[in-house]
C-alpha cells in the first residue's frame, strides 16, 4: 500500500521546520520519538529526524540511504562526527526501528536494490555541494524551528540537492 509523500518532502514546502517535524512524527508512528528518551540519548535521534525534514527525505530505503551522505555534505555534522557518535545507543535504536518495521531480510535486500540507483546520485550531490557553502546546524537547529523549510533550504543552498 503506497501513501502520499509528506508535505515536508516537497522541495518548495512553506511549512515551518517545527510543522515539518510534527508531520514527520505523525506519518511515521513506527519511529522512536526522542521526547520519550533521556535527553543525552534523544539528542542524536532528534537531530537525525530534523535532518529528514530539512533535507526533504522520507523514511523509505532510498531516502534513508541518501540521508547520511547528504547530511555530511550539507550540515556541520561530518563523517568523523558520525564515527564518534556511532557508539551512541541511539544509533542502534534507529537501526532496530527499521528492522522492527520491515524485518532483516527486507532491510538488506532493499539496500542491495537501492544502492545501484543511489551511488551515481551521491557522486552528483558531491559535485553540486563542492566549494564554499554555508552548513546548516545539525545539533543546534533550534533557531530554525519557526522558519519555513523553503527559507532554510534556500539559505543553506540545499534546493539544488533536493
Amino acid at each position: 500500500m503506497s501513501r502520499t509523500r509528506p508535505q515536508y518532502t516537497d522541495k518548495s514546502s512553506t511549512q515551518t521546520l517545527r510543522q515539518g517535524i510534527e508531520e514527520y512524527y505523525a506519518v511515521n508512528p513506527h519511529v522512536t520519538n526522542p521526547s520519550q528518551m533521556p535527553p543525552d540519548f534523544a539528542k542524536i535521534l532528534f537531530a537525525h529526524d530534523v535532518t529528514h525534514v530539512i533535507l526533504g527525505c522520507d523514511t523509505d530505503m532510498y531516502d534513508e540511504l541518501r540521508l547520511l551522505p547528504l547530511c555530511f555534505l550539507t550540515s556541520d555534522f561530518k563523517f568523523r562526527d558520525y564515527l564518534r557518535d556511532r557508539k551512541n545507543p541511539a544509533v542502534d535504536v534507529m537501526y532496530k526501528d527499521l528492522v522492527k518495521q520491515h524485518g532483516l531480510l527486507w532491510l538488506y535486500s532493499s539496500i542491495f536494490v537501492v544502492l545501484p540507483r543511489l551511488l551515481p546520485e551521491i557522486v552528483v550531490m558531491w559535485f553540486k555541494a563542492r566549494g564554499t557553502r554555508k552548513y546548516y546546524p545539525f545539533f543546534d537547529f533550534e533557531p530554525l524551528l519557526d522558519r519555513s523549510l523553503w527559507e532554510i533550504r534556500k539559505e543553506f543552498n540545499l534546493l539544488p540537492l533536493l
